[in-house]
């Protein structure tokens, strides 16, 4: 019987310096994900923080994560966690910012490459593998000719924040359908055509 335990690790920066900033959208996620199972982050022994529960009476468990080291270091305490947790690589979701996808749009994927991602290419070299879950959360590519490191090292703008809690919801709802429902029913329902 496969393994009913799920690690999803949201992806960012160590410090309230970053908090805010586009490329910790992974852990604002996870921290909703955090306050549904009505759990709090504690110390994990891996650089990291990290929270249990199960998603509803008899559900599938979360280990939530929260890496304590700087994005591209990412990929230790997410291992680390999940062997602990006796977690494969295939039952491990990295929710991670995404320049290539518009903002407050989410979408799924299993495996494949980074994008330059660090995070991500960091848990891959961790892992041994690419073959992990990713939920993308859109940041949008940035404006003129700003470059991207500098995009996603800003906090979302003005107008951008007036639905950030509605992405940052869709994006949960997005982990939590992957989990319950496997990986091409929730593409069907988070990757809509946009009209």
């Amino acid at each position: 019987m496969p393994s009913e335990t799920w690690l999803v690790a949201g992806l960012g920066n160590p410090g309230p310096g970053y908090a805010g900033n586009r490329h910790n959208v992974g852990q604002m996620v996870v921290d909703v994900l955090a306050a549904r199972l009505g759990g709090r982050f504690k110390s994990a022994k891996a650089q990291a923080v990290a929270v249990e529960g199960r998603m509803g009476i008899g559900g599938p468990r979360l280990v939530l994560t929260k890496p304590l080291t700087y994005m591209n270091l990412t990929g230790g305490p997410v291992s680390a966690i999940a062997r602990f947790h006796d977690v494969a690589p295939d039952h491990v979701i990295a929710v991670h910012d995404e320049i290539d996808i518009p903002f407050n749009t989410v979408k799924l994927k299993f495996g494949g490459g980074e994008g330059g991602h660090n995070g991500l290419r960091d848990i891959s070299r961790a892992f041994g593998t690419k073959d992990f879950y990713r939920v993308r959360v859109g940041v949008g590519r940035p404006p003129g000719r700003q470059d991207a490191a500098d995009h996603v090292l800003r906090d979302f703008g003005t107008v951008e924040k007036k639905d950030l809690a509605f992405l940052l919801e869709d994006a949960a709802d997005a982990v939590e359908a992957l989990v319950l429902e496997g990986l091409v029913p929730a593409q069907q329902k988070f990757h809509a055509p946009v009209s």
